[in-house]
Parts: C-alpha cells; structure tokens; sequence
C-alpha cells in the first residue's frame, strides 16, 4: 500500500463565536493556513500511479482557490471556519473533483494547531 501527499498553504480571515478568547475571535481575524492530503492505493499497472499527480494538483488547486484570501465565513459548505469543519470541507470538494483522500490535515502555521480528518465514519 502507498500514500501520496501534496500540501497547499492559504490565507483566509473568519469570525469564531466561542466560550474562550470571545472578544478576539468575534472580529474579523486571519490566519496563514497549511492544508496537507494524503491518498492511499495501489499503483495502477499501467500507469504506475495512485493517481495521476495532474489531476491531484488540479484538484488541490481548485479547492486553494476557494479559500485563499477569502472570507471564509462566506464560503458555503463551511459552517464556522474551524479546522475541523476546515478538513471536511477540503475532503469533500477533493471527492467531488475525482480525488478521494485518505486524510486531511489542516494546520494553522502560527500556532502549531492542525485537525487530522480521516473521512465519514460510514466510509
């Protein structure tokens, strides 16, 4: 079994309604975000590939462009712009592109914080 990774880093303000910290996370604030994907498989025969790394970074690309220097609290299918919600969002848009991850990590860079997302757990 392989695992391929490729990341793609994005920068992208939000507003957080939390329990904690209250004050700074209502404002609109930003952060230097970094997205990590991995897919597993078995090499195709022919091709030798798990997947075809064009259309893995095509798919990656397209999801960048979505977040990158947007507001991500106006991005539909977000919800709240937590990492984890983050995660899901980059899974599933790479589905819908015709890659099927096997983990997401989305890590905001400043502080050391990531969410690792493994899929629905009906997968």
């Amino acid at each position: 079994m392989f695992e391929l990774t490729k990341q793609f880093r994005f920068e992208a303000a939000h507003t957080l309604q939390r329990a904690i910290g209250t004050e700074g996370s209502r404002r609109v604030h930003g952060h230097s975000y970094r997205a990590e994907v991995a897919v597993r498989g078995v090499p195709d025969r022919e091709s030798g590939m798990i997947v075809d790394l064009g259309l893995f970074d095509l798919s990656l690309q397209k999801v960048q462009s979505r977040l990158d220097h947007h507001f991500l609290d106006d991005v539909p299918g977000i919800g709240p712009a937590t990492l984890e919600n983050l995660s899901v969002f980059i899974w599933q848009a790479l589905t819908a592109n015709g890659v099927t991850p096997s983990r997401v990590v989305v890590a905001r860079d400043a502080s050391g914080e990531s969410c690792l997302y493994t899929g629905p757990d009906d997968v």
